[in-house]
């Protein structure tokens, strides 16, 4: 990014259904934590911050947004709350806000960007900094995959290579013993052996948990399939970002994601995982084993 160029803007979409509100509260905090740092590295011009509630929280969201305290370091930082339209999906409440902002007549500068973000979801100071300097000096990159642990401080794979079916049972369904088995294969499924001391460039798939997209290539993706309810959506707009420029992996930049399998949350779950599954193979190819 030369000299002359004006600092990108940052927007950040969020999804909310279950409302656990100290853990969002502390999303949001690590979240203006390090946009005020990037800020001060003179990485980030402004933040706006949208909450897609899927729920019935809006008094709740509401209240918590007013009691967040704007960084004095950015020169604009909004916070807007979309209620009203029902569970619509995951991926839906992300192109609720995608959609709107595609609308607007200003087109956004190429430096902009998105970040995709669970709300529980905990970023290091640095780590905006890190991905925003990235994509500024990367134009190649159309989205950057951070390092991520989990609530307990273990490593979790935020990339993946092109899934199996059989890759998908073992995750979301075999019981401990059966993973056991398939360790190795699980690993290089999961990209186990990426360096942890450099950027990996060309990454097939990453997590959705966080994904932060340079602005005018989401909204040229048209964001999420909308076919997607939930499980899958991830992997489906990962793979479609390889058609406008290359996903990296950078492993300075780090998140905690408390996170959750698919088997453990019942019947329905396993329905919707399983019938997402099936667009998604459908859709970019069949590979079972």
């Amino acid at each position: 990014m030369s000299s002359n160029s004006p600092l990108p803007r940052l927007i950040v979409s969020v999804v909310v259904y279950s409302l656990d509100l100290p853990i969002l509260r502390r999303c949001l905090e690590s979240l203006l934590a390090s946009a005020a740092q990037a800020a001060r590295q003179g990485r980030l011009l402004s933040l706006e911050l949208h909450l897609a509630d899927n729920g019935d929280n809006r008094e709740r969201l509401s209240r918590l947004l007013d009691e967040l305290q704007a960084p004095p370091e950015l020169s604009l930082c909004t916070s807007i709350l979309h209620s009203g339209h029902g569970n619509i999906g995951f991926g839906q409440g992300h192109n609720l806000v995608i959609h709107q902002q595609a609308e607007k007549p200003e087109l956004p500068a190429p430096d902009d960007v998105w970040l995709i973000l669970n709300p529980d979801v905990f970023l290091e100071p640095d780590t905006l900094a890190t991905g925003i300097e990235w994509l500024q000096s990367h134009p190649e990159t159309v989205a950057v995959a951070p390092s991520i642990r989990d609530g307990r401080g273990h490593t979790v794979s935020a990339c993946k290579r092109y899934p199996a079916v059989l890759d998908f049972l073992l995750r979301g369904f075999a019981p401990g013993f059966i993973r056991k088995r398939f360790k190795e294969r699980m690993k290089r499924y999961d990209m186990a052996d990426l360096p942890t001391d450099r950027p990996t460039p060309d990454i097939p798939v990453i997590s959705g948990c966080f994904m932060l997209f340079r602005q005018e290539a989401l909204q040229q993706l048209q964001g999420f399939d909308p076919a997607y309810f939930l499980y899958f959506e991830d992997f489906d707009l990962a793979i479609r970002a390889h058609r406008v420029g290359t996903l990296t992996y950078l492993p300075a930049m780090m998140i905690t994601h408390l996170g959750g399998r698919s088997a453990r949350k019942g019947l329905r779950h396993i329905g919707m995982f399983v019938r997402s599954g099936l667009r998604f193979f459908n859709t970019h190819g069949w590979r079972w084993t």
